[in-house]
């Protein structure tokens, strides 16, 4: 069922999209903080995927650029939107929505930049159900919509646009080198589909699934409940269904660098146990990739892999990991559509060069 998004559900669904976010995705404050900015007390639509018409025309819209540089480079707020209006004029053709291309503390709420600034409907699904580093790495693109032609944006009114046909990893390497040019953060409108398409190729209901478990959190601790508890039980009728805890800690070692239009590096976790010598380590790009107990895979991609503080479970980004941080790292399930062979081609392990097999968070012993 449709429903009406308001400013009050702002902070829930920023903690639950970070979470989904498994590291990356954007910062979750600077996001809110660019809605609340347009959207005042207006409400913003949101669809529900199963109910849209065929023949609804959606252009999804989203931040790109490494995470690091986002937290120092402040957007202006007008990118979003003219990215959108960018494509709609290379087209020839105005959107009846935007979509999310991922969950992620800005990501899931440029559309609602968008939205309050249009008055266009958001369509609650995106192609990632979770984050990537790379626009190549869809749902969409796995089950045959392409990216291109692709509108970019930036500060300044800067304007691009993008067109490589079906090649969908030329479109990421082109945007890629844009951005970096523009300062490391652009703004995109791509991967323009029907409502027919969107039914095929998104995994929907993410925003919903981000709100309750923003909400799950949030009501937990306020009632001195475990909000770990909370998060098990909001996910456990999705599709995400399993949880489990990989790892309690502190951060001992963070190495991260930001090249090539990404945040890349390793964090360090070790038992809060002086007495012990287990250690945990997490490899990411923007997005936590692979958790590694004393060597040994535990959970890999395309599960997510979430850093939480290890009191109130609120989410950390990868750009927000520092030393001396007490964390637990939690293994979520992914939905099925994201562990076919192709869509593990597409954002397995092996499309970030690991030779770790993808083995199921529920799976491990």
């Amino acid at each position: 069922m449709s429903w009406i998004l308001t400013a009050a559900d702002l902070p829930d669904l920023a903690r639950g999209a970070t979470l989904l976010g498994t590291g990356g995705g954007g910062d979750p404050y600077i996001g809110k903080m660019l809605v609340e900015q347009v959207l005042g007390d207006r409400g913003i639509t949101i669809l529900d995927p199963d109910e849209i018409a065929d023949d609804l025309f959606v252009i999804p819209t989203a931040q790109m650029g490494a995470p690091t540089v986002m937290v120092e480079k402040i957007p202006a707020g007008t990118e979003p939107t003219l990215s959108l209006r960018t494509l709609e004029e290379h087209l020839g053709r105005k959107a009846d929505a935007t979509m999310p291309i991922e969950c992620g503390g800005i990501n899931s709420m440029i559309p609602l930049v968008v939205a309050a600034e249009t008055g266009l409907p958001v369509v609650d699904a995106d192609g990632m159900g979770r984050a990537f580093p790379e626009l190549s790495m869809e749902t969409f693109a796995v089950y045959g919509v392409h990216g291109s032609p692709l509108a970019l944006a930036g500060e300044r009114g800067e304007r691009v646009i993008i067109d490589t046909g079906d090649d969908d990893k030329q479109m990421e390497w082109l945007a890629r080198a844009i951005t970096i040019r523009l300062g490391g953060v652009g703004h995109i409108a791509e991967y323009a589909m029907t409502g027919a398409q969107v039914k095929a190729t998104a995994i929907p209901r993410t925003l919903s699934m981000a709100l309750a478990l923003g909400r799950a959190i949030r009501e937990a601790r306020e009632a001195k409940r475990s909000p770990f508890d909370a998060i098990a039980e909001a996910l456990s009728s999705t599709l995400y269904s399993h949880m489990r805890e990989l790892f309690v800690g502190k951060v001992t070692d963070v190495e991260r660098r930001t090249t090539e239009g990404f945040a890349k590096g390793r964090a360090i976790i070790s038992a809060l146990d002086a007495a012990s010598d287990d250690t945990l380590e997490i490899r990411f790009q923007n997005e936590n990739l692979i958790a590694l107990r004393n060597g040994e895979s535990v959970a890999i991609v395309p599960d997510l892999i979430c850093v939480v503080d290890s009191e109130s479970a609120e989410p950390i980004t990868t750009e927000g990991l520092r030393y001396g941080q007490r964390v637990r790292v939690l293994g979520i399930s992914t939905p099925a559509m994201m562990r076919t062979p192709e869509a593990l081609a597409a954002f397995g392990p092996t499309a970030f060069g690991m030779t770790e097999p993808f083995v199921p968070v529920e799976g491990r012993a």
